[in-house]
């Protein structure tokens, strides 16, 4: 099937399904300049073990060595912009095509493009609260902390260190999770963009769908599975769905 034939497929799988989400990974977010996680000599997993420097054990184990490794590479990008397929996911929820997004970014650009409905299943990078007393904490305050040579950052109630609102190996998933299985209970069709479809429990997802669509540049486990495989760039394909469903 041609490109073209697959953009006007989709755009006819998004106009008949009664219930659409879509659920996205880090491979949405690199339109943006934000590295994903497996791209061979580019990803972030490539250059750290996230089973050794981003884990709940290694915070405890020495938190100042778990904010010298990993707060800048998670809070560098948070002045980034959405892309185009961000915003073509917001304007179809906003045209009543699509019943909300299932992410696994922590980057919040989702919620910059316009996304209403929207479950972060491994976190997010707007607050941060104390290990100790729970009280919560802007990231900015955690992040003036450490740039002012604080480290750990410290909470101003009780002493404890903070920790970022992020879903980190180890860490149970919460209630965004929870209300994500919840809604795919209802999905007739499941958009995955972006995602190597490679991290449990979110990989897990696609079986509750009746249909599937993948449009990612790298092949995923669930490829064979599926309705309909587009490896093109997100922003590319979402736009021209788009258009293709003017003309529905």
């Amino acid at each position: 099937m041609h490109y073209s034939e697959k953009i006007n497929c989709l755009a006819g799988f998004i106009k008949k399904s009664a219930h659409t989400l879509a659920l996205t990974g880090a491979g949405i977010s690199t339109e943006s300049g934000i590295p994903d996680f497996r791209s061979p000599g580019t990803g972030l997993w490539t250059k750290f073990d996230p089973i050794k420097v981003a884990t709940v054990s290694a915070l405890k184990r020495d938190p100042a060595a778990f904010y010298e490794i990993n707060l800048d590479r998670w809070t560098r990008y948070t002045g980034v912009e959405p892309n185009a397929a961000h915003y073509a996911l917001a304007r179809l929820e906003s045209e009543g095509l699509l019943q909300g997004v299932i992410t696994q970014n922590i980057d919040g650009l989702h919620r910059k493009a316009g996304s209403k409905q929207l479950w972060e299943v491994h976190g997010h990078l707007r607050t941060c609260h104390c290990m100790g007393c729970k009280e919560s904490y802007p990231l900015d305050f955690l992040v003036n902390q450490f740039n002012d040579g604080t480290n750990p950052p410290r909470c101003k109630r009780c002493g404890g260190v903070l920790r970022l609102d992020v879903v980190l190996f180890e860490d149970p998933l919460g209630e965004d999770f929870t209300g994500a299985v919840y809604a795919m209970n209802k999905c007739r069709l499941l958009i995955v963009v972006g995602s190597s479809l490679q991290v449990y429990p979110v990989a897990s997802l696609p079986e509750r769908a009746r249909q599937l669509v993948i449009i990612n540049k790298e092949p995923t486990p669930w490829d064979d599975r599926a309705d309909l495989v587009i490896n093109d760039m997100a922003g590319s394909v979402l736009t021209d769905v788009l258009a293709a469903l003017e003309k529905l």
